[in-house]
């Protein structure tokens, strides 16, 4: 797998066929250069390979339900599925890329995708 440059807009790219023979996953300093490009997300290293997430906040239950779905469009659209979990009025997204035992490019494209939404 390539890593998109720092000038690259994520948002832009496409996602990149995963699996066993498309490489191993990013290593942690493939996933800290990819961190600047995603602001407020990050790794969580307690999960083998790494799980990238972020947590957002709404004014209210309405809000966080349409983001939910909004993130749920993204993840059929793109065919890569995060973890959600919700409440009232916070809701946190996680990405990791299973065919390859941790955290890929994609991960981070669709990090960026689902920062678009919330601003």
């Amino acid at each position: 797998m390539t890593t998109p440059t720092p000038s690259a807009s994520l948002q832009a790219l496409h996602l990149q066929r995963c699996g066993h023979q498309s490489g191993p996953a990013l290593s942690p300093a493939g996933q800290t250069a990819m961190l600047t490009q995603v602001q407020g997300w990050q790794v969580d290293a307690s999960v083998p390979g790494g799980m990238l997430c972020k947590t957002f906040e709404f004014p209210d239950y309405a809000r966080t339900l349409g983001f939910v779905n909004a993130v749920a469009w993204i993840a059929i659209e793109q065919d890569h599925h995060p973890d959600i979990a919700f409440g009232y009025n916070r809701c946190t997204v996680r990405f990791n890329t299973h065919s390859v035992g941790g955290l890929s490019v994609n991960d981070f494209i669709c990090a960026a995708r689902v920062d678009q939404l919330f601003a």
